[in-house]
């Protein structure tokens, strides 16, 4: 008679270990591993746009102080404040998950970053509408009463395209966190398989940085500007 093998002899296997994985914690791992390297394409992504804007910034610094002045900060700052709070949220979610608390308390925690990441996006819907109305958006349409019409209409189109894909990022962040809240719903996570929370959890706070830089960079340095 054949002698099974005894690494094969009925080793316990976990419902969401994949098959090319030894084991739960190879495949967390390789989840995080994973993110970590699309998180640094990212950032090279963003890069690019933040050395444009520090390029045409030294070149006009007062066009883009008085184009800056134009902007709420009221409305930024109120928006670092809720993607602040979001990023709490978010690593109650991943705690909630890690420590196998009950399937309603991920719920509701991942329910309130999703939440915050809309607040988010209802001001920024906001603060569009405002540059519409005023025909400060970046083409034939653009109007500008300052001094320095030119670097103000490239410090709008940095702005549109750095605030415009950040947003993007945010619905494709609130998209994972749906899906992630109906798996939480489902009894999926617990103290032993929290790597998809964990791994999400990675992506909406890189979100949440990336605006860190965003807000002093195009909000705050024409706080103190006055036209000469």
């Amino acid at each position: 008679m054949a002698i099974q093998p005894a690494g094969h002899a009925h080793a316990p296997h976990h419902p969401w270990l994949q098959h090319h994985f030894d084991n739960m914690e190879q495949q967390a791992e390789a989840s995080t591993l994973g993110m970590w390297v699309f998180l640094v394409t990212e950032i090279m992504f963003f890069g690019g746009l933040f050395m444009a804007y520090l390029v045409y910034r030294h070149q006009s610094p007062t066009g883009f102080q008085e184009a800056s002045h134009h902007l709420n900060v009221y409305w930024g700052t109120a928006n670092t404040a809720i993607l602040i709070i979001s990023s709490l949220t978010m690593a109650l979610a991943v705690r909630a998950a890690q420590t196998s608390q009950p399937a309603r308390t991920q719920v509701i925690w991942l329910l309130s970053t999703i939440f915050f990441g809309l607040c988010f996006l209802g001001i920024k819907a906001i603060e569009y509408t405002d540059k519409f109305r005023d025909h400060i958006v970046p083409g034939p349409y653009f109007q500008w009463e300052g001094l320095y019409p030119k670097p103000a209409e490239q410090f709008y189109s940095l702005y549109f395209a750095m605030t415009g894909l950040h947003a993007l990022h945010m619905i494709i962040g609130i998209g994972i966190m749906s899906v992630i809240a109906f798996m939480a719903s489902r009894k999926t996570f617990d103290s032993e398989y929290y790597t998809p929370v964990e791994v999400a959890g990675l992506y909406w706070h890189f979100v949440d940085i990336v605006w860190i830089y965003l807000f002093p960079l195009l909000y705050l340095i024409g706080r103190h500007y006055h036209a000469g």
